[in-house]
C-alpha cells in the first residue's frame, strides 16, 4: 500500500512535531491527506511549524492542530492529551518523535543531564503512549511508532546518557509490540542514523573529539529522507525501520556478528583516539 493510501484521512499525532524529523513527518503526512496534530514545547515555533504544515495540505477537509506541552511533565501533559482526545478522538497513528541529546564522556556528564534525557526521551514516550493507549484498545486499532536511534542498538562513544534512553525505547517497544499485537494495535521502532536537524546542530559542538572523529565515517541524512523512510515502513507494517542504507547495514551487522561487532567498534575508537590525540 502506498503512503498516500495508508494515511489519507487518518488522524496522526506527532510529538516533537515542530522541528527536525517530527516536522518532516508532519509535512509529508499533510501531503498524503492525513489530519495532523503536532505537540512541542515552544509556542512560537509551533505556530510557525503549523503554517508550514498547512501549506502541504492535500484537501480542504484536513485538520491541523498544535498542542503546547513538555512531554517530560506528566502533570500537565496527561490532562492536556485527555482533553484533546475528548474533543478530537484518539489518533490512528502516534509518532513519538520528541527527543534531545547532550553528548559528553560519562565522567563529564552531570546527573542532571541523565535525568533530563531520561525524562524527555524515554519517560516522555511512555507518558504519551500510556495516555493514548486506552482509546486505541477500546477502538481495537492503532499504530504506535517510537523513534529510537542507531545509538539504541549499539553503544556509541560519548553518548552514555542518550544511548541509554534509546536502548530503553527499544526495550519498551519490544514489550509493547508483544502485548499489543494480539489486541490489533501495531508498534514500530525506528533507528535513524545522524540526521540533519536543529538537534544535531546543537550537539555537534558538544561532542568529544573522538565522537566527532567517529561521526566523520557516518553518512548524514536529511530529515525529509528519514521521514519518508519511516512512513514507507509504517505503510508496510514493519516493526523495525532503519532509514538509510548505512543504518540498515549496521543493524544487520550488529545482529549477525553478535559480540564480534565490539572488536570492530574498538578498532574504530582506537583509530579515532590516535587521530585526535585523546586519552
Amino acid at each position: 500500500m502506498s503512503v498516500q493510501d495508508h494515511f489519507r484521512n487518518q488522524h496522526c499525532l506527532i510529538t516533537g512535531g515542530s522541528s527536525g524529523i517530527g516536522l518532516a513527518l508532519a509535512r509529508q503526512l499533510a501531503a498524503a491527506g492525513a489530519h495532523v496534530t503536532i505537540l512541542a514545547r515552544r509556542a512560537e515555533v509551533l505556530q510557525t511549524a503549523l503554517q508550514e504544515i498547512e501549506a502541504h495540505r492535500r484537501t480542504p477537509e484536513q485538520r491541523f492542530i498544535c498542542l503546547q506541552a513538555d512531554v517530560s511533565n506528566a502533570a500537565t501533559l496527561v490532562p492536556l492529551l485527555e482533553d484533546y482526545v475528548a474533543q478530537s478522538g484518539t489518533p490512528d497513528f502516534l509518532f513519538n518523535s520528541a527527543g534531545i541529546s547532550h553528548p559528553a564522556r560519562f565522567e563529564e556528564t552531570s546527573l542532571e543531564i541523565f535525568q533530563q534525557l531520561n525524562a524527555v526521551n524515554y519517560l516522555g514516550t511512555v507518558y504519551v503512549t500510556r495516555t493514548l493507549i486506552p482509546g486505541m484498545l477500546q477502538r481495537g486499532s492503532g499504530h504506535i511508532i517510537n523513534l529510537s536511534s542507531v545509538a539504541g542498538f549499539i553503544g556509541t562513544y560519548g553518548y552514555t546518557a542518550y544511548s541509554a534512553t534509546k536502548f530503553a525505547i527499544r526495550g519498551f517497544s519490544d514489550t509493547l509490540r508483544a502485548e499489543l499485537k494480539p489486541r490489533h494495535i501495531r508498534v514500530s521502532v525506528v533507528f535513524p542514523p545522524d540526521t540533519d536537524t536543529p538537534q544535531l546542530a546543537y550537539e555537534t559542538p558538544l561532542k568529544p573529539p573522538v565522537t566527532r572523529e567517529l561521526s566523520k565515517s557516518a553518512g548524514l541524512l536529511s530529515a525529509d529522507v528519514v521521514a519518508n523512510s519511516i512512513l514507507r515502513g509504517v505503510a508496510r507494517n514493519r516493526y523495525i525501520i532503519t532509514p538509510g542504507s548505512e543504518a540498515t547495514l549496521f543493524y544487520a551487522l550488529v545482529h549477525t556478528l553478535g559480540n564480534a561487532v565490539y572488536w570492530i567498534m574498538d578498532r574504530m575508537i582506537a583509530d579515532a583516539l590516535r587521530k585526535t590525540g585523546s586519552r
